[in-house]
């Protein structure tokens, strides 16, 4: 009788408080559940109060981040080596833009809460990012080439520096700076 075909997996590596990002993230891929933790230790404060900057809501801000922590989870093994904090905000950015979608856009433009029906003041953020997504310039984005797209979206709407998307989009600094020159140009010519 043959046995069942199935790969050993290689034990994941240990792992620290004093191991790097990249090294967490290998373990995490190698299904590492300390690595996992000591990345939460380590991220999960700052991700926290910059979600917190973009969402007034921290039942929202809070979804988001196990949202992140559960993808990082799921595909640490994408992550190709490099900047793992701007990796994780991208990851996190994503994820609460998609828990406010799914909430809709009442949420945001009436100012309640859906869980505790208590006001809750929209930011100025909150409603630009609304009219972005539903209005002109959310249009415009989705004309766009996706060159100039992806680097609207690294740069502006999640909030990365120029450094960590060129990091990100795996292109030079001076290519971010220079797309995004031009996608602002166009963007100008078509909100006119």
């Amino acid at each position: 009788m043959r046995a069942f075909p199935f790969r050993r997996r290689e034990p994941p590596p240990g792992v620290g408080a004093d191991s790097s990002d990249a090294e967490l993230l290998a373990a995490v891929a190698a299904r590492s559940t300390p690595a996992l933790r000591i990345l939460h230790q380590r991220h999960a404060p700052w991700l926290r109060a910059r979600l917190a900057g973009r969402c007034p809501d921290p039942d929202v801000v809070d979804d988001a981040l196990q949202e992140t922590f559960l993808a990082v989870w799921r595909s640490a093994g994408r992550f190709n080596g490099g900047n793992a904090a701007g990796w994780l905000w991208t990851i996190a950015i994503r994820r609460l833009v998609s828990a406010l979608r799914g909430r809709g856009s009442r949420w945001i433009g009436t100012g309640e809460s859906e869980t505790a029906h208590a006001p809750v003041s929209a930011s100025a953020e909150d409603v630009v990012l609304l009219g972005v997504e539903h209005g002109d310039l959310g249009g415009a984005l989705t004309r766009l080439p996706q060159e100039l797209r992806a680097v609207i979206e690294a740069t502006v709407l999640d909030g990365l520096t120029t450094r960590e998307a060129a990091h990100l989009l795996g292109i030079p600094e001076g290519t971010v700076k220079s797309r995004a020159m031009r996608a602002r140009a166009r963007l100008r010519e078509e909100l006119s």
